[in-house]
This record gives C-alpha cells, sequence and structure tokens, in this order.
C-alpha cells in the first residue's frame, strides 16, 4: 500500500502533519484520529490491516508529532483540533468517512457527529466514551506533562513498558520488544541535548485541569450513526458502567471487549479482527 506524507496549513496557517494510505476509493475512506498526544503513525498497522480498495487518512494535531507548535496553548484545544480535522477533510476531498477514534480521537469523532454528521458513514470508538473515569484523567494528565528525557531508545521502551503494562504488541513473530521499540519510536525524539523527549508540546497539560463537560449530548449525536465501539477490559479511562449506559442508549452498537488489555488497544490485536473487519466493510 502506498504512504504518502503531506503537510495541509490550517486556517491560521500553522502545518499540519498528514499521513494517507491509498489503496483506492472503492470503500468509504478511514479517518483515523489518534490519542491526545499521539500521532497518525499509530495507524500504520491499522492501515495496512484495514485499508484494501480504500483511502486512510491520518493526521498529527497541532503541537504534536511533525505538525507546528504554536505560543497560545488553547490552540492545542479539542474545538481547535476539531476545526483542523474538518479542514484536511476538505483539503484531500474527503466527503464520507468511517472516523475511527482512539480516546480523543473517539471524542472528535463525535464532534463532527455535530458539526458535520453527514461526513460520517459510521464510527469506531476505541475505548473512550462520554464519561472519562477520574484516576484514567489523572494519569494521562501526568503521562501528558512529563518529560522523562530519556538517554536511548532502549531506555524510552523500557519506561513506556513500565508505565502502561496494559498495553500489548502481539505481532506474527510473537516479539512484544519490537512493538515497544515501534511505540517508543513513535512517542519520543531525541533533541538537540542527545537525549529523547516527548513528540508533543507538554504544555497540554495545561488543558486538562478543568471540569469536564457533559459530553453524553456528543455521544447522542451519533444516534443515526452506525457504532462500534472497543473496549479494553482494563481500561482506566472507559468503565464498565459508561459501557452499559451506552449500550442502553445504543442497543444497536457493536462492542468488542478484550478483557486482558489496558487503555487504549491498539486495534491490531488478533481478537478484533473479525469484527472490525465486518464493521469497516458493512458501513454504508
Amino acid at each position: 500500500m502506498d504512504q504518502i506524507n503531506r503537510t495541509v496549513s490550517a486556517w491560521d496557517g500553522t502545518p499540519i502533519a498528514v499521513t494517507e494510505w491509498n489503496d483506492g476509493d472503492t470503500l468509504p475512506a478511514l479517518l483515523c484520529l489518534p490519542g491526545l498526544v499521539r500521532t497518525g503513525g499509530d495507524f500504520a498497522g491499522f492501515a495496512g490491516d484495514f485499508g484494501a480498495r480504500r483511502r486512510v487518512v491520518s493526521l498529527d494535531y497541532i503541537g504534536r508529532g511533525q505538525s507546528g507548535r504554536v505560543r497560545d496553548v488553547q490552540r492545542y484545544g479539542p474545538e481547535a483540533c476539531l476545526r483542523d480535522v474538518l479542514d484536511v477533510c476538505t483539503a484531500l476531498h474527503l466527503h464520507r468517512v468511517i472516523a475511527v477514534g482512539t480516546s480523543f480521537g473517539g471524542l472528535l469523532a463525535m464532534g463532527i457527529a455535530v458539526t458535520r454528521p453527514r461526513l460520517l458513514a459510521g464510527v469506531v470508538l476505541n475505548d473512550i466514551g462520554p464519561e472519562i473515569e477520574t484516576a484514567g484523567a489523572a494519569f494521562i494528565r501526568g503521562f501528558v506533562a512529563t518529560d522523562p528525557a530519556l538517554a536511548d531508545p532502549s531506555a524510552c521502551a523500557s519506561y513506556l513498558r513500565e508505565r502502561l503494562p496494559d498495553l500489548s504488541f502481539i505481532h506474527a513473530a510473537g516479539d512484544e520488544d519490537t512493538g515497544w521499540r515501534g511505540f517508543a519510536a513513535l512517542t519520543y525524539g531525541l533533541g538537540s541535548d542527545g537525549r529523547f523527549h516527548p513528540l508533543w508540546d507538554t504544555r497540554i497539560e495545561q488543558l486538562l485541569g478543568g471540569p469536564t463537560p457533559d459530553l453524553w449530548p456528543l455521544f447522542g449525536a451519533l444516534e443515526t450513526t452506525p457504532v462500534l465501539l472497543v473496549h479494553g477490559g482494563r481500561s482506566s479511562v472507559l468503565s464498565v458502567a459508561t459501557v452499559e449506559r451506552m449500550r442502553r442508549l445504543r442497543p444497536d452498537m457493536t462492542i468488542l471487549s478484550l478483557p486482558d488489555f489496558g487503555h487504549a488497544p491498539t486495534l491490531a490485536e488478533p481478537e478484533l479482527a473479525a469484527g472490525l473487519r465486518a464493521f469497516l466493510d458493512c458501513a454504508p
């Protein structure tokens, strides 16, 4: 599958790094929205697994990865990110997509349902719902704020493995070390001081301290959109109680559970493959 790296200018001129994997347009495009401080590179494996006969597009939100940095930390907030996502869709002529949102990306997918509902042929919510558990929110805030200034790639992988023990990287060769090193390469980059630092502006943490707004109306905006929910059974972000409330509101929602996984599944887990493929291939 061909990979194309692009730069799209945001409405204020800030560059947005966009990655596309293009294998035709027979099926609806997949718009992959990463977690709060993650990047589009997280979806490379997903594109390879599910991108046959369709475009797969992801991006680095401003302040993350290869996208631009700005002085005003509010520019990194969810409303600005949502506007950037919609502008990327316009620039790349994406008129009908299945949004695949991990964590924060899932909240943005709900935001699309409010602001541009006709764009959505379906939504995959990866371990996220309208209520975020207090413990998970606190962990995320601390993780985002921390620059561990690690010595080398091995130290980066070890640090992440210790901090995120409920993630799992399963490969055909059974080499989880390779998975952790790949994840680390998408998390930390070499700085001018010879140490490895986060691939995001750690000031994003400043946006996470206030009260969480009521997000249930956002989920309600998906009322007529096919939804698949992936739930990590050990998630500190998405509780079983929230999943059950979501199920009551949307009894037609497909739910794929991973009892032994935490926040957030990579979407490359073999247990998900059949369910994901069935949902993605049947989206209108």
